[in-house]
């Protein structure tokens, strides 16, 4: 399991992602889940993803080969729109999957998978899409305006909490790290080390990378910052009438 996921401001998106991969029980490797890719100087694409390893590394070595291939008629370079990429994408994500369907299902393996592309392209505004296995895909609303993949319950509370269109791009990074902490908290398939990348509206660049371990001073002080938090908002939470200086009347006890 993994967990991935894009957020759109008004200021631009941020992406983050763990790196843990799990082959069973008792074998976890570190793989990177966020690619990033050579483009012209009009566009920027960012991919995550999540599911199988094999079907994920395939889509994106793929993806990797279209744009080094000149004759190339169709590939993140030649796209004129954002939601091309993402049906380009789904498309060889489709294919990688059917060419070893039968083996992987007389194994009883799933060789599903998911990918999050976020960028933009110039003249166009900054755009995310969930790209599902079967090859559609969905973008994000004003009132739901961050996708997620693989482990996504954990995280998704203080998302819903804390992102709306206005927030900054620095306050949608710490809560993309709080997330992504929430969740390794609570489930062992998802671990560090954590990758972030913060794009700004029309610059074409990543504006900042981070790659976080535990040990990392910045993770650990968010960690460490956010638990006092969460520990000090739960004691400011209203008393039972039963207990001495209770702020709930017994009217309210029904």
């Amino acid at each position: 399991m993994t967990y991935c996921l894009a957020i759109k401001v008004d200021q631009g998106l941020v992406f983050a992602s763990d790196s843990r991969t799990h082959a069973g029980v008792d074998y976890a490797s570190v793989y990177s889940k966020m690619y990033r890719f050579d483009l012209h100087s009009d566009r920027l694409m960012i991919v995550l993803a999540a599911g199988n390893l094999a079907t994920t590394q395939a889509v994106i070595n793929l993806i990797r080969r279209d744009l080094e291939n000149p004759g190339a008629l169709y590939n993140l370079n030649t796209v004129a729109y954002l939601y091309d990429a993402a049906s380009y994408i789904g498309e060889t994500s489709v294919r990688v999957q059917e060419q070893h369907a039968s083996a992987m299902q007389r194994c009883g393996i799933s060789g599903e998978a998911s990918f999050i592309l976020g960028g933009q392209i110039q003249g166009q505004p900054p755009e995310i899409y969930l790209i599902y296995p079967q090859g559609n895909y969905i973008t994000v609303s004003p009132d739901n305006p961050y996708l997620q993949i693989g482990e996504t319950k954990y995280g998704k509370p203080i998302l819903d909490r804390m992102i709306a269109p206005a927030t900054t791009l620095e306050d949608a990074a710490r809560c993309a790290l709080v997330s992504i902490d929430s969740t390794m908290r609570s489930n062992i398939s998802v671990g560090p080390p954590v990758e972030v990348a913060i794009y700004r509206r029309n610059s074409f660049v990543v504006g900042h990378y981070l790659h976080l371990d535990y040990s990392s001073p910045l993770y650990a002080l968010i960690q460490k910052q956010w638990a006092e938090g969460i520990r000090n908002a739960f004691t400011l939470l209203p008393r039972f009438e039963w207990e001495d200086g209770g702020s709930i009347g017994s009217e309210q006890s029904q």
